[in-house]
């Protein structure tokens, strides 16, 4: 059995066989079988990442024996076993950059395009449903929704097919516009709580003083930064920063009104702090 310590040595003993030598051809089919072999021992034994290198090893065979089919099915079980990978990683709470997703999500990317060069459209949208349902689970719905779109792209000529997966693609910008959703309040909270503290410029974070240059009359069409907003709801928001920067009490009176129906009641309490501080005399100014 192959175990996690002789790993490299086995499958760099399988590489050496492909150098060509004086007058030798290599033996690509023998090295092809040997690698899968050395995959299916390690994947008995749950070193999945390495079970997926050497099926990696043996789709650059198959690629130079110019069996499509065959490369075409090692790059699946590769991607199968990257993706296994990252979600015992993720299981288990390990810390890491999600390379075991991104090595399955290229695979899976380089499986799709040998069955569309083979003309298998239908092979090539399920690897995307596949794919996307994947992401889907690991809460990544915007990632996941390309995936269905290209599934439903593929699938042109079976519309049923085609309209199950395009209701995938709606299910996806449904839960991301909930992130969106969440997202926005917690913009719309931030920046009522800058008019709240007032900092100084000198003491005002980084982060703080980007957030407030998108509020900036000045800047050129802002609102593409905080695209998450509503309209309405930015151009009021961008407001209360003047008026707060100008002092201007009755602007943030008229302005409560016009946002209190739009904010939750913790921003609207927020919001009635804010004109309390500019009523202040000790108003400190942003």
């Amino acid at each position: 059995m192959a175990a996690e310590g002789d790993f490299l040595l086995r499958y760099r003993a399988v590489s050496n066989k492909l150098k060509r030598r004086f007058l030798r051809k290599p033996n690509v089919a023998e090295a092809s079988e040997q690698f899968g072999q050395l995959a299916k021992e390690l994947k008995q034994e749950e070193c999945l990442q390495y079970a997926g290198f050497c099926n990696l090893a043996v789709a650059r065979c198959e690629q130079t024996l110019f069996n499509a089919p065959g490369e075409a099915l090692a790059l699946t079980d590769a991607a199968r076993l990257f993706l296994q990978a990252e979600k015992e990683t993720q299981k288990l709470q390990c810390p890491g950059f999600e390379e075991h997703l991104q090595a399955a999500t290229n695979c899976y990317s380089f499986a799709i395009k040998v069955y569309i060069e083979l003309n298998q459209p239908v092979m090539a949208a399920s690897l995307c449903l596949e794919l996307g349902n994947a992401l889907k689970e690991m809460n990544k719905p915007a990632e996941a929704s390309v995936h269905f779109q290209r599934a439903a792209e593929l699938q042109s000529q079976v519309p049923i097919e085609c309209l199950l997966s395009l209701g995938k693609v709606a299910t996806c910008k449904i839960i991301t516009r909930a992130f969106m959703d969440v997202i926005a309040r917690c913009e719309v909270s931030r920046v009522l709580l800058l008019m709240l503290l007032q900092p100084p410029p000198q003491k005002l974070l980084l982060e703080h003083a980007q957030t407030l240059e998108k509020y900036d009359w000045e800047s050129f069409d802002s609102h593409s930064q905080v695209n998450y907003l509503p309209e309405n709801i930015f151009l009021l928001l961008q407001s209360v920063v003047m008026a707060c920067q100008e002092k201007d009490l009755e602007s943030l009176k008229v302005l409560q009104v016009e946002l209190w129906p739009l904010l939750t009641p913790e921003q609207n309490h927020l919001l009635h702090l804010v004109l309390q501080e500019v009523l202040s005399p000790s108003g400190r100014g942003v």
